[in-house]
C-alpha cells in the first residue's frame, strides 16, 4: 500500500463517530476516576476534621463538667445552711437580756460559786446579731469554779470564754476574773449598755492544784 492511500485511511480513521466516541468514552473514564479520587480524598479530610472536631467538643464538655460540678445543688446547700443557721439562732442565742444574766445565775448556783462585780456590755451592733459581754469576778472552791467554766462552755446557750485570769486565793477560796460573750438579735439588745472595751492585761497565774485532782 502506498504513503498515499496510508494517510486516506489514517484520516478516516480520525473523522470516524466510532473513534470520537470512544475518545469522548475515554475522557469521560478519565474525569471520572479524577473525581472519584478527589471526592475520597475530601470525604478522608473531612472526616478526620470531624473526628478532630468531635473530640475537641467533648474535651470542652468534661472540662464544663469538672468546673461546674462545685455548683450543682447550691441553692439546696444554701437553703441548708439557711436553715441550720435558723435552727442554731433558734436554739442557742438568747431571746433577751435577762435569758444571759437568769442562765449565767443558774449556772453559778448550781456549780455553788459566787459572782461579783458583774456588768455587761455590747459590742458593735451587727446585721445579724451583736456581742453581749459578762464580765464579772468569781469566788469559790477550785473545783467549783472549774465545774463553772465547763457548765459554761457546754451550756445550751451559746457562750464563749473571753478571758480568766486568777487574781487571789485567801484560805480554801479562789477568786478570777471572767469575761464571757454570748450574742442578741439587734432588736433583742437593751437600750443604755456600754460599748465593750478591751480587757485590762492582768498577770495570770495558775490556781492552785488541790490535793487528789
Amino acid at each position: 500500500m502506498s504513503a498515499n492511500g496510508s494517510s486516506i485511511q489514517w484520516r478516516e480513521r480520525l473523522t470516524s463517530p466510532l473513534t470520537w466516541h470512544v475518545a469522548g468514552l475515554v475522557v469521560l473514564i478519565l474525569i471520572t476516576v479524577g473525581l472519584a479520587i478527589r471526592l475520597g480524598m475530601d470525604w478522608a479530610a473531612m472526616n478526620s476534621r470531624s473526628g478532630d472536631a468531635l473530640t475537641g467538643k467533648q474535651i470542652q464538655k468534661k472540662a464544663l463538667e469538672i468546673q461546674t460540678a462545685p455548683l450543682r445543688g447550691l441553692d439546696q446547700r444554701v437553703d441548708k445552711a439557711r436553715g441550720q443557721m435558723l435552727d442554731f439562732y433558734k436554739k442557742r442565742i438568747p431571746a433577751d437580756y435577762s435569758t444571759i444574766s437568769g442562765r449565767i445565775g443558774d449556772l453559778a448556783v448550781a456549780s455553788n460559786v459566787r459572782l461579783s462585780r458583774v456588768q455587761y456590755s455590747q459590742g458593735p451592733p451587727g446585721t445579724e446579731l451583736t456581742e453581749i459581754s459578762m464580765d464579772a469576778g468569781i469566788s469559790g472552791p477550785y473545783p467549783a469554779i472549774m465545774h463553772f467554766v465547763n457548765s459554761i462552755e457546754r451550756d445550751k446557750t451559746f457562750f464563749i470564754i473571753r478571758t480568766m485570769s486568777f487574781t487571789s486565793q485567801q484560805g480554801g477560796l479562789v477568786n478570777l476574773r471572767l469575761r464571757v460573750s454570748t450574742w442578741l438579735r439587734p432588736e433583742d439588745v437593751p437600750s443604755g449598755l456600754p460599748a465593750t472595751t478591751s480587757p485590762e492585761p492582768t498577770a495570770a497565774q495558775p490556781a492552785p492544784a488541790q490535793e487528789g485532782e
